[in-house]
């Protein structure tokens, strides 16, 4: 009888984090960073978003092999008008973080292959000038 290591398992587990970790987040808008001026205030925040995919051809178990369409359209617009005018914003930067997708992927599964859900995160940063 073959025994798995201690060794071979910690690096098949730091492998498989190498694989999945870096599709975890996805940077919508990065402006380059700017000197600040005095009178300059710091906007940010984050929200939990709906990412859910939908199969192109919605047909089961076919749908595993079928581009997917995202259900809700989010742009990164959207969450900087929080901040202020857009002509006054700047070092602007929006994440979206796909980390709670992993373990949603049983929904995927469940139908088929025809729909996911995915409850990601985007979070957003901005300074305002005066």
């Amino acid at each position: 009888m073959k025994h798995i290591t201690l060794r071979s398992k910690l690096s098949l587990l730091a492998l498989s984090a190498i694989l999945v970790v870096p599709g975890c987040s996805q940077t919508l808008v990065k402006d380059d960073t700017r000197l600040a001026s005095d009178g300059t205030s710091h906007c940010s925040g984050s929200e939990w978003v709906d990412d859910s995919t939908l199969a192109v051809l919605p047909i089961p178990v076919v749908a595993f092999f079928m581009p997917h369409t995202d259900l809700n359209d989010i742009k990164a617009d959207d969450y900087l008008k929080r901040c202020g005018d857009s002509s006054k914003l700047i070092n602007r930067e929006v994440d979206m973080g796909h980390g709670a997708c992993i373990p949603t992927v049983l929904t995927r599964i469940l139908t088929l292959g025809i729909w996911q859900w995915c409850p990601a995160t985007v979070s957003w940063e901005a300074d305002v000038r005066p």
